[in-house]
């Protein structure tokens, strides 16, 4: 663990070192590249020789959709139905809304918002089944009314899909199973193969490679976000609980390498006592080795003169996940404005988030947060606008619309309105 402190004559340089860098490595994007033509090129056979080359199965193209639904213990299905009632009800309250009003000369406007058709979502393998995953992405969709939701997810040496995962899938509203993971799976959702028909718009969570390839097929299909490896900022007073805090961060640090692990504090003694309980609670868990890597790495705790201060490094940050802890939790919120999602209080752990509140735990990373809000149940939502005039509002309108054919030497335009009023 790195830790910064405001009095350090590097602090500055030290917490810009802090910065994610979203650009894909050269040699990534190259791969990704190649793979993407060749899909496109060859269709399965491309997919099945990338999914065996890249540490999968051999598989045949009919074994590549996955049917069934299997049975889990009823702890698993609990789990999953409590945490999917969750999602269902906060995705159906993001809805849009369609609505029509009139406008300054009596024409008739408005929005109309569809669902897309059929989209592809992305669910990762990887170290861990992520059925949390299916439970934050499928029943977004389900809630929008997408009558297609094609799924893809890597499969394990054996050519077998997570059971626990197969049916948290099916259970969101999943229409279609694919056990195929990587940036080939991307490009197949996006222009499809001979099993595999193309979709309107890919979602979901993925490795570098997956994350480029979403990037690389911009423009062919609509894509939700980028979203990179995890990434938690705590920003805590001296009130705050040390282990709780210590838990939240190893908690986070379970995603993996690259994950980004901070916390900023305006106590010294909150941060020795952080550190200490980072140190106790990391032998009793069973990631070891792996949370040691992170926390070496990926891991800074950072002393600030005051939380102003620290609100000043989180906005700067843009974490995926703030968690803030203080006496004026409340207020210092209002001034969070690049965070993926806020976690209030000391009771509310990220792992809240993570698997059961209720809004999506698909959030902008690298930065991107900045600019980019989290996965919502309206990005499965097309908006088409609706113009309606009659001759009172036509009228009414000419004057503006001849004044803009004039300014832009569009006379057609101007034309187009005023020979209704001819007849």
């Amino acid at each position: 663990m790195r830790i910064l402190r405001h009095s350090d004559p590097d602090f500055s340089q030290a917490l810009a070192s802090l910065q994610r860098k979203a650009m894909p490595h050269p040699q990534t994007e190259q791969t990704v590249r190649e793979i993407i033509a060749a899909v496109r090129e060859r269709g399965d056979s491309a997919l099945l020789e990338f999914s065996e080359r890249f540490g999968g199965p051999k598989l045949a193209a009919s074994q590549l959709r996955v049917n069934g639904n299997p049975a889990v213990d009823t702890a698993t299905q609990e789990a999953i139905s409590t945490a999917h009632a969750n999602v269902m009800a906060f995705a159906k309250s993001s809805l849009r809304k369609s609505w029509s009003a009139e406008n300054a000369q009596g024409a008739q406007v408005g929005e109309r918002f569809d669902p897309f058709q059929r989209v592809g979502i992305y669910v990762p393998g990887g170290t861990a089944p992520l059925v949390s995953t299916a439970i934050m992405t499928v029943t977004l969709a389900a809630a929008a009314g997408v009558p297609q939701i094609a799924v893809a997810t890597p499969c394990d040496a054996s050519g077998l899909v997570n059971e626990a995962l197969l049916y948290a899938l099916n259970f969101a509203g999943a229409t279609e199973i694919y056990c195929v993971g990587g940036a080939q799976a991307i490009a197949a959702l996006a222009f499809g193969t001979e099993t595999i028909k193309p979709v309107q718009k890919i979602f979901g969570p993925g490795n570098a490679y997956v994350v480029e390839a979403k990037r690389q097929v911009f423009g062919q299909v609509a894509i939700d976000l980028l979203p990179g490896p995890s990434e938690i900022l705590v920003l805590a007073d001296a009130t705050a609980n040390p282990a709780w805090i210590a838990a939240d961060l190893l908690a986070q640090a379970e995603h993996g390498k690259n994950s980004s692990i901070l916390f900023v504090t305006d106590s010294e003694t909150l941060l020795m006592e952080v550190q200490a309980s980072i140190e106790t609670q990391l032998r009793a868990l069973s990631r070891q080795e792996h949370l040691a890597s992170v926390l070496e790495k990926d891991c800074a705790l950072i002393l600030v003169k005051s939380l102003e201060e620290g609100v000043v490094v989180a906005n700067e940050f843009a974490p995926e996940h703030i968690s803030i802890v203080a006496r004026d939790e409340e207020q210092i919120a209002t001034r969070i404005l690049t965070s993926g999602a806020i976690f209030l209080g000391g009771y509310s752990p990220v792992a809240a988030g993570d698997f059961v509140a209720g809004p999506s735990h698909t959030l902008p990373t690298g930065g991107a947060g900045k600019s980019f809000p989290g996965l919502m149940a309206d990005m499965f939502q097309r908006r088409t606008s609706i113009v309606r005039l009659d001759e009172k509002s036509l009228r009414k309108s000419i004057p503006t619309i001849s004044q803009f054919s004039l300014i832009e030497g569009l006379d057609a335009h101007g034309r187009s309105a005023t020979v209704r009023m001819e007849s």
